[in-house]
């Protein structure tokens, strides 16, 4: 991967032709063998890391003065630490070919007059310089060694780089949905944007099922752009065709599921049910529930009130474990219930984007990506007073 950026950025290709031993580890460019002294003037070896910045799949920038130091307080020739390094003690996850490269603290360290460098050859030369310079002098170390460096050779699911992951720093938490093999039944208001959140979610794989056709008011509930030649066709293929550029791993079927659906969802890890059908929930959740697949289930009840819409949204939360508990609580409808309102009042893709918000994030929750205190089973969001209230698991 190294050398195919190399081939596209000059500053990249210097580093090489200088002698660095450099690699490419998660959207982060990691130069090793760098020398410094410690605290005793003792020889140590450390390496620098700094986030690459991606224009698109070829070309690189860099847009800060900091990085990244793995080894202790780099010392000068009369053993204190190096003046003007700024930073301090931090950690940065990296990836299993990088489990040498145990980052310890970042450095902040302006270059004078510019106050930015102008690539990265430039950056790694400043640094190097200041915190090697020393150990050079005193030893006669190199810094140069031509190394090669076996990088991380994962392959993404996304067709173009997630930088924006490694720039806050959250690889680590994104790994967590790398195994995850994702089931999205029905592609309608909430599901359609259940979609859209996943897409951009480094899950292994989403299977989406929806046998309706997409018809005009559907673009007014979900999503994206809507192109005349789009109407009446599935929305299984509309959002296939929408999507597949962005990422591999999607299959969208126009496929019903019910209880008798067990091999569209073999070896699904998470469910969404985005129905608003209670008999066709009824049956999705006997299936589910029987594979042991732990799912979401989202609902919306609208009804006017003083001459506005009011109601509820719900999130309810099966677990493989409790899953027929939390079903047995009758959070959700699972019989066909007359006169909905939400069925004549379709225009709310803002109601249907926020519930579709509060699903993704309980099951980040869950994953471990964002923080849970309360290990919540169901979630009801009021739209008179933008009130949750919640049932504790």
């Amino acid at each position: 991967m190294f050398h195919e950026l190399a081939s596209h950025n000059d500053d990249l290709r210097r580093l090489v032709e200088q002698g660095y031993a450099v690699a490419i580890d998660s959207n982060y460019l990691v130069v090793r063998d760098i020398p410094y002294l410690d605290q005793d003037g003792t020889l140590q070896w450390g390496a620098i890391v700094t986030t690459l910045v991606f224009i698109d799949q070829h070309r690189v920038t860099q847009d800060d003065h900091q990085v990244w130091f793995a080894g202790t307080v780099p010392h000068d020739l009369s053993k204190r630490p190096i003046p003007n390094l700024g930073g301090g003690p931090t950690t940065l996850t990296l990836s299993d070919a990088c489990k040498d490269v145990v980052v310890q603290r970042r450095f902040s360290n302006k270059p004078v007059p510019a106050a930015r460098f102008i690539d990265f050859f430039e950056k790694i030369e400043s640094y190097v310089t200041i915190i090697s310079g020393p150990a050079i002098e005193r030893h006669n170390a190199n810094p140069y060694t031509f190394r090669l460096v076996a990088e991380d050779t994962t392959t993404s699911v996304f067709k173009f780089r997630d930088t924006l992951t490694s720039r806050a720093e959250i690889t680590d938490l994104s790994r967590k949905f790398s195994d995850d093999i994702i089931a999205i039944i029905g592609l309608g208001g909430t599901g359609s944007y259940v979609l859209d959140y996943l897409i951009k979610t480094p899950v292994r794989e989403i299977r989406g099922f929806d046998r309706d056709p997409y018809h005009v008011h559907n673009a007014f509930r979900s999503p994206g752009r809507l192109l005349p030649d789009e109407l009446g066709k599935s929305k299984a293929d509309i959002y296939q065709a929408r999507y597949e550029n962005f990422r591999t791993g999607l299959t969208l079927q126009a496929k019903h599921i019910d209880a008798t659906s067990i091999e569209a969802l073999a070896g699904v890890t998470f469910a969404f049910v985005c129905v608003d059908k209670g008999s066709s929930r009824a049956g999705i959740f006997d299936l589910l529930l029987t594979l042991g697949i732990p799912f979401i289930d989202v609902g919306m009840g609208l009804h006017r009130k003083h001459g506005a819409l009011d109601g509820l949204l719900r999130t309810t939360y099966y677990s493989a474990t409790h899953g027929k508990q939390t079903r047995d609580r009758g959070f959700a409808e699972l019989a066909d219930a007359p006169d909905d309102e939400y069925r004549a009042a379709i225009q709310t893709a803002e109601l249907n984007a926020l519930n579709a918000s509060i699903a993704i994030i309980r099951y980040k929750q869950i994953r471990g990506f964002y923080y849970d205190t309360v290990n919540c089973t169901n979630l009801l969001f009021g739209i008179d007073d933008l009130a949750i209230a919640r049932e504790d698991g």
